[in-house]
């Protein structure tokens, strides 16, 4: 993990494996989520790949003789450390720079935005392998980019490219390999630089209100709206704005 500019990059690094999801990896990815959690000088975060692939999928030579009740646990196991990835008290900008399948894909779904290379592939090939995803696949493509569509890339595991990912709303924005990392980091700055407890009031709203009905999702934002009131740039933003005045940086307080 590296950070500059209150912006940290976590990159996953087996290239030699694809970056392919075994245990140790994801226990490291937790443990990393962790640390990021409790660093205050963390605000955004990008998380990406190293080599050709951003994840391949979970390791299948390490699932291969597993049991149903072995199964059932390396998923769950899986699904603790997206969820907590994916409700982390910051941003999670994916960059997603190849091959996204399986667990790769499901990873990238937990983040809050997803970038991709031109070379990026996504896909929940799964059903070929006679099991299911597991972990997250089958909940959140269909909270991305509907039910029809994604019906058919789980029932056929086909994999689609980084063009067809951005028409079908799974991803935010496609670049070239070498803009890639750049984007991503001028966003994540861009997101940085913002009053931080505004952006985590905001995604805390995003996601517990994806959960909930809209009535008690809009007592959730009425909440956040009124914490923001109780902090220092809230004040002084709006001052600014009144005077037509540039604010330089934040106190995020």
């Amino acid at each position: 993990m590296a950070a500059n500019e209150r912006v940290a990059t976590l990159t996953l690094n087996r290239p030699d494996a694809l970056n392919a999801l075994n245990a140790a990896l994801l226990r490291d990815l937790d443990a990393a989520v962790s640390r990021i959690e409790d660093d205050d000088d963390i605000h955004v975060v990008i998380l990406t790949g190293a080599g050709r692939a951003f994840a391949a999928g979970a390791d299948i030579g390490e699932m291969l003789a597993y049991n149903a009740v072995e199964g059932k646990k390396f998923g769950a196991y899986g699904n603790s450390v997206f969820y907590r990835l994916e409700n982390l008290n910051k941003p999670v900008i994916a960059a997603v720079n190849g091959f996204a399948l399986g667990g790769g894909c499901e990873l990238a779904m937990a983040c809050d935005i997803r970038l991709a290379s031109e070379k990026a592939k996504f896909g929940q090939p799964e059903v070929g392998l006679g099991i299911t995803p597991g972990f997250g696949g089958t909940q959140r493509l269909p909270r991305l980019i509907g039910s029809p569509a994604s019906m058919e890339l789980l029932l056929t595991g086909r994999v689609i490219g980084a063009e067809e990912a951005l028409r079908l709303g799974l991803v935010n924005a496609v670049y070239s390999p070498d803009e890639l990392l750049a984007k991503a980091a001028g966003l994540a700055k861009t997101i940085a630089a913002q009053p931080q407890v505004a952006v985590r009031q905001i995604k805390q709203c995003v996601r517990k209100g994806a959960q909930v009905d809209l009535s008690t999702a809009i007592a959730f934002e009425a909440e956040a709206f009124g914490v923001c009131f109780s902090t220092e740039d809230q004040k002084d933003s709006m001052a600014a704005f009144l005077e037509k005045r540039k604010i330089d940086s934040f106190k995020n307080k």
